[in-house]
Formats: structure tokens, sequence, C-alpha cells
């Protein structure tokens, strides 16, 4: 397998976009999330876009092979949720390997497939680990500010069972994305490398990508941008960079920033721009691809691609935009003495 980073020092890289905007296009029913397998489950299941991975691989395997038609050299595991706590929702949480497993069978077919067709552009697997449904830093009761609905070790070992199952599986890269909670992304970086010394694997390079929730230009756990990096930069992560809650338009200025601070590559892929009052994403991928040729031209980014609302044309569309600029080159950074 070629080493990304030969690739990421030669072009800008392309990221897929969205997953569930994706699946929405296919107005599934409740039975159809449910298949033949969990035709009796006791709850609904509908809206668990992760259990599609058993339910429905061909629907999934199909919206990868949409993404990598379209340009992307990376595409991410349908595998947002797909750790125990969040799968407790739907009293799925036994199935959580299975569904690691499985999403990472499914990508890495499709990827495969793409890189044996023009082997001179290889395509590479991402393991999409989310930031859980539960946070370790903040409260979810405003009259007990102390009490903490997740435990770091429960984290921890959501998150080790998830990467066991991406990586068994065959994924290339581990993606922690959508951080709103750094310290739930320090559990997630935590067990990576917890698996990876436990297993004896060799491991794997390891993808962060942060979300700066509103124009304050902080995380929802009130970190400004430089702090994130800093918190994370211990993993030695192959990229660094943002992704959802935002437009590119409001996006810009903190890849900038990101860009300026950041020893490793830069990542970012944003919304298609804020939701309508129907929360549904209006941006063109005429529109979104402009944007992100902007910051391919000021040499701000890595890998670009697309995230809530984003689909194969805007990928598309940013991948033409993007392929005549040059990628942003590493800052040497100057060794800093106690």
């Amino acid at each position: 397998m070629t080493d990304i980073r030969s690739l990421l020092d030669q072009r800008i890289l392309i990221i897929d976009g969205a997953m569930g905007t994706m699946i929405q296009r296919h107005h599934l029913k409740e039975e159809d999330y449910r298949g033949e397998r969990f035709r009796d489950w006791p709850s609904d299941l509908k809206g668990n876009n992760d259990l599609l991975c058993l339910t429905q691989p061909s629907i999934i395997g199909g919206i990868h092979r949409e993404y990598l038609e379209a340009g992307a050299d990376i595409i991410e595991t349908n595998t947002f949720n797909s750790q125990q706590v969040s799968l407790a929702d739907y009293n799925m949480q036994h199935l959580a390997y299975e569904i690691n497993y499985e999403a990472a069978l499914i990508a890495k077919k499709a990827a495969d497939e793409f890189t044996k067709k023009t082997p001179e552009k290889p395509r590479f697997v991402a393991g999409a680990i989310g930031p859980l449904n539960k946070t370790l830093s903040l409260s979810p009761d405003v009259n007990n500010p102390g009490f903490r609905a997740l435990s770091w070790d429960d984290a921890v070992a959501a998150y080790q069972e998830q990467v066991s199952g991406l990586v068994e599986g065959g994924v290339d890269l581990i993606l922690v994305e959508t951080i709103f909670d750094t310290l739930n992304a320090k559990a997630a970086i935590f067990a990576i490398k917890k698996f990876f010394e436990e297993s004896g694997k060799k491991e794997l390079p390891i993808m962060i990508s942060g979300t700066i929730t509103d124009a304050s230009g902080r995380t929802l756990s009130g970190q400004t941008l430089e702090a994130f990096y800093i918190s994370v930069m211990h993993a030695r992560p192959l990229s660094v960079g943002l992704n959802c809650a935002l437009g590119a338009a409001d996006m810009r200025s903190h890849i900038e920033e990101l860009s300026q601070i950041a020893s490793c590559y830069t990542s970012a892929y944003p919304n298609a721009g804020l939701p309508n009052a129907m929360g549904e994403y209006d941006e063109q991928p005429e529109q979104t691809a402009h944007f992100l040729e902007d910051w391919a031209k000021e040499g701000f980014v890595n890998i670009v691609g697309g995230c809530c609302g984003t689909t194969p044309d805007h990928i598309r569309h940013i991948a033409e935009h993007v392929k005549q600029f040059q990628p942003r080159r590493l800052p040497v950074m100057e060794p800093i003495s106690a």
C-alpha cells in the first residue's frame, strides 16, 4: 500500500462527503433498517444508520462507490455512532464490534475496486470514530455541574472495542471526527494507542477533526482552536482539521489559523452551508467548491471534502477545483528548549 504521507506531499487529497445525506436519498422505511435479522426487534430502528452495514450493506457500498467515482481518495466507514455508548439508544451495544468490522469490510472492498482500476491513484479507508452522545467534560444536569453521564473508563472501553473492529476489518487510517469535547477525543486517542499496544498490530495513522460550534471560534467544551490543537498534538496525528457545524464561508478564518499553527497536515470538510428552516442544506456543489478552491489557493489545506449536506456532486466539484493547487507545506517547527 502506498504511504499516504508521500501523496499528501504531492497533492491535495479528497475525503468523501456526507453519509447520512446520501442515506436519506434512499427514503428507507423502518422495515428497511430492520432487515430480516432484526424484524422482531422490540424498539424502533429507523435512524440507526450504522446498522445498515448489517441490514443493507449494498446501499452503504453503493454510497462509497459514488464518492470514489466522484474523486475521493479517502472514504469513511459508516460507523459514526458504532460504539456501545451510542448504540445503547437502540439496545444494540452487543453489535458494536460487528458493525465496525463489517463497515470496514464494505468500505475496503469498494476502495480496493477503484485502486485496482487506477493503481496510480490509491484509495484509503478511514475508520470513522464519532464523538459519542455523552460528554466527559460537561454535565447534562444544570443543577449538578459535577455530574457526568459517562466515566473515562467506560468511554475508553467503548472506543477500544470500536477501534478493534475497524482495524481487524481492514481500515487504513483512524479518523476521530466531529470533536466537540476534547476530553472525549483524548479518550479515543488513549483507546487507539492502547489497542495497538495490547494487540501488537502495526499502528495506523490517526486523523483528528474538531468542530467549532459558533462564531466565538470555540468548541462546545469551551476551547479555542489553538487550545484544542495543543490538547491533541501529543497523539502525533497524521492530520488535524475541522468539520461539521459550519459551512465553508464561516470556517475559513479557523482553517487559516489552523494552517499556521499545525505541525502536521491539515484537513477541512465543512457542511454545505448552514441548514435552512427545514434543516436541509442549500449550498450548491459549485458554491462549496469555490470556497475550498480559495483555501487551496492560499495554501491552507492538505485534505478537503464535505460534511453534512454534501453529496458526490459536491465532492466532484471540490476535486476538480483544487487539483491545480499545491498542497500546504508542513512548517519547520523550531524546537522548544526548557
